[in-house]
């Protein structure tokens, strides 16, 4: 039985409630593939803030470098918004990817099709949608130099700075093409080169990347109108790779059409599996929800864990190299929803509501029928 050390670090609001329902769906899917999972856990965030005095101690990233994978709640809330930028939760998420070297960001965003007619759009235009966004995650303005805010007796001015190297949109445009091909074979770069010196060698970068591929369609899309035809025509998509703020904005914006931002996953990719002796990793992976820590509803047992789920699933399919797991645990999501189980933020006016154990449990009773099957 092989063993898969993964780190889970709950964070706060909600992030413990939903880690918890993907430790279980992992402890299953172990259980019945011949995989032995091995949890340790940590804080980050604002609970290490509380604890340690810092959003991410050094301990923390040498537990996540001898792991397989890294799993995720959420960071951040109010109680930590008075901290300057440097020492808040989210800080500590920044570094973590920095410091792990977690360039890719896969966010897929999937309709199901019982969930058709829960978004505010038609139920003709998000039937079928099944698209991801490749966001660059260790570039951009979240991490460029100078970055500062100065308040002067001449008033005050900030700057940020937007660095990207041609290797890195070549190594994120590159990890797109292969997941097309795996795909509908068509990638949309999403940029605005009609205004930025970054986005103009982005441009360029992924069109000496795209004659590589030539079984690949390439299509270049300006971020503002992409962000139209999100909703306008969101079959329109495969694979969108985007740099770091873009993909951000972006993929938050297509949670509307899978229903509920508690849907989406997140996959935060190395190019390489980790070191461990005896690892099984295909890939080492950090995997989160991207809901965020939604702390009103923190404690009340009403998260929605799908998000969490499909995380699970994705490290399945990215860091064991198990396609059949990671679709049986998609398949269960879809099942599950298909039997008119709803969380809060899926139920409609008036329809009841399962809290986030009552929604795990009736689904891991469809993911064990689905695994023996």
């Amino acid at each position: 039985m092989s063993e898969v050390h993964v780190l889970l670090l709950p964070g706060d609001g909600i992030g413990p409630e939903v880690v918890a329902a993907a430790q279980r769906v992992l402890e299953l899917v172990g259980h019945r593939t011949g995989y032995r999972f091995v949890f340790s856990e940590d804080l980050v965030g604002g609970a290490a803030i509380d604890a340690y005095g810092t959003p991410l101690r050094d301990e923390t990233i040498e537990m996540a470098l001898r792991s397989d994978a890294v799993f995720l709640g959420a960071v951040g809330g109010p109680k930590w918004d008075h901290l300057p930028k440097a020492t808040r939760p989210e800080a500590g998420l920044l570094r973590l990817r920095k410091e792990l070297g977690l360039f890719a960001n896969l966010r897929p965003v999937r309709v199901f099709d019982p969930l058709a007619d829960a978004t505010p759009l038609k139920p003709e235009i998000v039937r079928g949608v099944d698209l991801i966004v490749v966001r660059e995650l260790t570039g951009g303005l979240y991490f460029g130099q100078p970055s500062e805010l100065r308040r002067e007796p001449t008033g005050r001015w900030a700057i940020d700075t937007l660095p990207y190297r041609e290797e890195e949109i070549a190594r994120i445009v590159d990890l797109a093409f292969q997941l097309a091909r795996a795909r509908r074979r068509k990638v949309t770069s999403v940029d605005k080169a009609n205004v930025l010196n970054t986005s103009a060698l982005w441009r360029e970068v992924a069109s000496e990347i795209g004659q590589r591929y030539p079984d690949v369609t390439l299509e270049h899309a300006l971020v503002d109108s992409c962000a139209m035809r999100l909703v306008a025509r969101p079959r329109d998509f495969d694979v969108l790779v985007m740099e770091n703020l873009f993909g951000d904005i972006l993929s938050d914006e297509a949670a509307v059409l899978a229903g509920s931002l508690g849907m989406l996953p997140s996959a935060s990719l190395h190019g390489q599996p980790p070191q461990r002796p005896g690892s099984p990793a295909v890939r080492f992976g950090l995997y989160e929800p991207v809901h965020g820590s939604a702390p009103d509803i923190a404690g009340k047992g009403i998260a929605n864990p799908i998000g969490a789920i499909l995380s699970a699933a994705l490290l399945v399919r990215w860091t064991l190299g198990n396609e059949r797991a990671a679709t049986a645990i998609e398949q269960a999501v879809e099942e599950t929803l298909a039997s008119g189980a709803r969380t809060a933020d899926l139920a409609r006016p008036g329809e009841p509501a399962m809290g986030t154990e009552a929604f795990t449990d009736r689904l891991l009773e469809r993911l064990a029928s689905i695994l023996s099957a």
